[in-house]
């Protein structure tokens, strides 16, 4: 995944990772136990909702900052997955406000990607990056919520069983969120190509 468990429980403070007994399932769970049984899952959300590589580490921690907050408060009406999405879709947006705010002071870094093919095809190499440059634009204009889902289903091949089931929602839930994600990316294409290329052909 990237990162270590002891990165993030000494963010925490929390006491020793404990696993929550079966026997017991009114103890709500440690912060750590929470981190443990689902920490891939929150840096796989992460990175779906837009969070770039370098980012993860810090809003990763960031998002159990706010578990340790208000677990408390959990009552179980949902899931822990369920909760934690939601707690990911805020930290994200808070996360995505600082780099527009960063872009139009102009301080925003764009990550050099190297491509050890570009010597062998320069022309090929370059239309590739455009590709991704393109996609990530896209991509990051659209709703957070919406971009995760598609990317579960059209880049990582999830299907929508598989979505509803990380996501604890009915299927047909996910079935209307990635109809939604379909038409605002095709709508954000088309304004693109519009702005970009003059609706040239």
């Amino acid at each position: 995944m990237g990162h270590s468990t002891s990165d993030v429980t000494a963010t925490l403070s929390t006491a020793a990772v404990a696993a929550v007994p079966a026997s017991a399932p009114t103890t709500p769970p440690t912060v750590a136990a929470v981190y443990q049984a689902h920490g891939e899952f929150v840096w796989a959300t992460l990175q779906r909702m837009g969070v770039r590589d370098a980012d993860l580490q810090d809003q990763l921690q960031e998002v159990f900052v706010v578990v340790h907050r208000r677990l408390a408060d959990f009552e179980g009406r949902s899931t822990l997955t369920t909760w934690l999405f939601g707690i990911c879709l805020r930290v994200v947006a808070g996360y995505r406000r600082k780099l527009a705010r960063r872009k139009e002071h102009g301080s925003e870094d764009i990550p050099e990607v190297v491509d050890e093919s570009s010597e062998r095809d320069p022309e090929q190499c370059a239309s590739r990056e455009q590709a991704r440059v393109i996609l990530a634009t896209l991509l990051d204009a659209m709703d957070i919520e919406k971009r995760a889902v598609l990317v579960m289903f059209e880049v990582e091949s999830m299907s929508c069983d598989e979505i509803s089931k990380v996501l604890s929602v009915p299927v047909g839930t996910v079935y209307s969120r990635l109809h939604a994600a379909r038409a605002q990316f095709e709508k954000l294409r088309k304004d693109f190509d519009k702005s970009h290329r003059g609706g040239a052909r």
